[in-house]
């Protein structure tokens, strides 16, 4: 029989901490407690976190009605590098993050560069609940209920001039507040880029809430990108500048490693990570793996944007 050593085990096969913890917690409890149990976990349980309700939030069409994961999912297993790269640090470490007073730095080729006040920056738009699968780069999901505006809606508002052809964001710097930023795990501040016909596909959007609640601090308080057909390392968090260029951006993921994850981070099950492949994921919750989806399900919104393109090449 062969034994693999624990460095011989790719990443994208080990069992999340939190899933073995939660399995041995439900065995403890089978005999007496399912219910109760299966109650304290549900999304309807999510008001009693104490997180600020979000108002007038409208169901969105775009949503996938695969069952949820519930809120410990979401908001317990993360990745945050900025407050620790194992999956529980976020949560840990970011109780003291503030996230108010804050500010949005809109610069580059626009028709007015500015500084917003993060509530005057999201006052215009209409607050909506999308139901989208996440799919990270190491091979877990999750389905997340995220509350937020279409970010082709601040483009058109914004009016970048027609020589920019990405946009540019980028995350908090600031070493008291975010003490992952210590370690050179990554080239601070951490930024990340799209091309501008994908920040205008009717799928991208900027998120203030995920359960109708205000954004939690390890989820990327107060607002973030979300891209559902791309890896999760794409959707930048805690972000305070937006650019406008007409030069691809250096993301950060690029330039530490840019043999691993490329600028497109499409979800596709045909192009392997150097070290695990992609073929197929686990979902938060599950045992089982299941194959992974060419643009994690949502090609019928997006394949025509990468028409003609190589996406073994252009990863």
């Amino acid at each position: 029989m062969l034994i693999r050593k624990p460095t011989d085990i790719p990443y994208s096969e080990v069992t999340p901490k939190s899933l073995y913890l939660r399995r041995r917690e439900f065995l403890q409890t089978a005999a007496g407690g399912a219910v109760a149990a299966a109650a304290a976990l549900s999304p309807a349980g999510a008001g009693a976190q104490g997180r600020p309700k979000l108002p007038n939030v409208r169901k969105s069409d775009f949503s996938t009605t695969e069952p949820l994961n519930d809120y410990g999912d979401v908001t317990g297993y993360n990745n945050f590098y900025e407050f620790g790269t194992d999956k529980e640090d976020p949560k840990a470490n970011a109780q003291r993050f503030t996230a108010r007073p804050w500010s949005i730095k809109v610069e580059g080729l626009v028709k007015a560069p500015a500084t917003y006040d993060i509530d005057t920056f999201i006052k215009p738009y209409a607050l909506e609940e999308r139901i989208y699968r996440l799919r990270c780069v190491e091979g877990w999901s999750m389905v997340i209920p995220w509350v937020g505006f279409s970010l082709a809606d601040v483009i058109k508002r914004l009016e970048p001039q027609p020589s920019a052809k990405f946009v540019e964001f980028t995350t908090l710097l600031d070493l008291s507040r975010m003490p992952g930023q210590r370690l050179p795990v990554l080239q601070w501040p951490y930024v990340e880029g799209l091309r501008m016909d994908e920040a205008m596909n009717p799928l991208s959007m900027l998120v203030v809430g995920v359960y109708g609640e205000a954004l939690p601090n390890q989820n990327g308080a107060p607002i973030r990108l979300v891209t559902p057909w791309k890896y999760g390392f794409k959707g930048i968090k805690s972000i305070v500048r937006i650019r406008f260029t007409d030069k691809q951006p250096r993301t950060a993921w690029e330039i530490a490693s840019p043999r691993e994850y490329g600028f497109y981070a499409n979800v596709n099950p045909g192009v392997d990570h150097p070290r695990w492949s992609q073929a197929t994921e686990r979902r938060l919750g599950e045992f089982r793996r299941r194959k992974t989806e060419m643009f994690n399900g949502y090609g019928q919104q997006v394949a025509s944007l990468y028409s003609g393109m190589d996406l073994r090449k252009n990863y």
